[in-house]
């Protein structure tokens, strides 16, 4: 007997994935009873990776611009919903986790024809063009949110995060990540993120910050993204700003464990970033579906644990900054906010459901 997860394209949606797998496991589910679809991107190395069987099939979103590939697209769901369905079919699956993205439409249409409960899982605050569509042959779906603009039926369970954060300890861990990044245990420490691959107006504002300095003794740990890493690292800092940079970080436990702010882009992380209960000032991002990243900020920021600052307003980063990380009680009532609204549990809580219902 197999369970199918469904997740593909960005780290957004291959790592929750990757989390409910680990979840199904922990409750007693064989890693080989567990087969991945996606297509060429991320999940293509990262599935494999960890050991798991992986189904790759030929698949594509919508083109948001008019442009012909979009009248192609028919033809490509019909054959990955085929090549699904007679995985399904094979390996005798008991049900379909879609995780948004591309693939969860036809992975949820070959779970339909095959009888089978198919479940899915948003990430986001607004719901994506996918789940939208898929949301109709579901028998349960999973929000982040407690309310999933677009898809009024999930259920707030929160977005799936690793293992390594179901059960974060920031005081036991802090020691040891300041040594992982040679930190100074006596000067407050700001992470800056953009993702998995970075975010290069992130990048710009931050090194202006280091550069120019706070007027006060502080740290940076910045993880810049392997693309533009090479840009920035002889950049020199003010002598007042230890500037910690790197490509990629594998742990990510360590740098959240590190960081009493954390700036970062309001993808995926934003779950992590409450499992964590790591204060943050959040840029949302106008990528993505529409407006998703906006109103991830937007609860967090509602709830206290964030501060939002637009894009086109990263010129006020410094002093955003300078407010927040040198004020011990501000940050603590936003750590406090952050576990008030944190789902670190949201892993086994689909993976249970899914186990009672197939």
């Amino acid at each position: 007997m197999t369970f199918l997860i469904a997740a593909a394209g960005t780290g957004g949606h291959v790592f929750p994935g990757l989390s409910v797998a680990e979840a199904l496991i922990a409750l007693g589910v064989e890693r080989s009873e567990i087969l991945f679809v996606g297509g060429s991107r991320l999940e293509a190395q990262v599935y494999p990776n960890e050991g798991f069987r992986f189904l790759q099939v030929e698949m594509r979103g919508l083109q948001r611009s008019l442009t012909p590939k979009n009248l192609t697209l028919p033809r490509v769901v019909v054959k990955a919903r085929k090549r699904i369905q007679q995985a399904i079919e094979e390996s005798q699956t008991r049900a379909v986790l879609g995780m948004g993205g591309y693939v969860t439409i036809p992975a949820g249409m070959a779970a339909r024809r095959a009888g089978i409960p198919f479940f899915n899982s948003e990430q986001n605050a607004e719901v994506g063009l996918a789940n939208r569509i898929a949301a109709r042959w579901a028998v349960r779906s999973f929000g982040s949110f407690p309310e999933t603009a677009g898809l009024a039926s999930a259920d707030w369970v929160g977005n799936p995060v690793r293992k390594p954060f179901w059960s974060f300890d920031r005081e036991t861990l802090r020691p040891e990540s300041l040594r992982h990044f040679g930190l100074d245990g006596a000067l407050p420490v700001l992470g800056v993120f953009g993702g998995s691959l970075g975010a290069g107006v992130i990048n710009e504002a931050v090194t202006a910050l280091a550069q120019k300095g706070l007027g006060r003794p502080f740290q940076i740990v910045h993880l810049t993204g392997e693309e533009h890493f090479s840009s920035l690292e002889d950049v020199s800092s003010a002598e007042s700003v230890i500037w910690r940079r790197l490509g990629f970080e594998e742990n990510m436990t360590m740098f959240y464990a590190s960081a009493d702010l954390v700036v970062a882009r309001a993808g995926g992380a934003v779950a992590e970033l409450t499992a964590t209960a790591s204060p943050s000032v959040l840029v949302p991002g106008d990528f993505g579906s529409s407006g998703h990243q906006t109103g991830n900020a937007g609860f967090l920021a509602q709830a206290g644990a964030a501060i939002t600052l637009d894009q086109q307003d990263l010129g006020r980063l410094s002093q955003v900054v300078k407010q927040y990380l040198f004020d011990p009680n501000q940050l603590a009532e936003m750590r406090s906010a952050a576990e008030q609204i944190a789902k670190p549990d949201a892993a086994r809580t689909i993976a249970r459901v899914i186990l009672e219902m197939s």
